[in-house]
């Protein structure tokens, strides 16, 4: 019996950022179902492209982290999204 792959979206409007997790997720075997940049930019693909894990940052243009995981809450999505303080 073979384990589903774990699905993530990255959101952080930052291309390195984005690029250098989604290196070390499909390093751990984790496929990355898509990438944005913005909170908005995330809201819409999810309509689109369900997924298992949201990887975010909380500040970004648009709509930040912390606004995009209230309104996914709103809408009953049960997505884990995990929030990045930014450094």
């Amino acid at each position: 019996m073979s384990e589903a792959t774990l699905r993530v979206a990255l959101a952080d409007d930052q291309a390195l950022v984005r690029a250098g997790l989604r290196a070390l997720l499909e390093t751990l075997g984790m496929e990355v179902a898509f990438e944005a940049e913005d909170g908005q930019d995330l809201l819409d693909a999810l309509q689109l492209q369900p997924v298992d894990v949201v990887l975010s940052d909380i500040r970004m243009p648009e709509v930040d982290g912390i606004t995009a995981l209230r309104e996914l809450r709103e809408a009953g999505d049960e997505v884990i999204e995990l929030v990045v303080r930014p450094t």
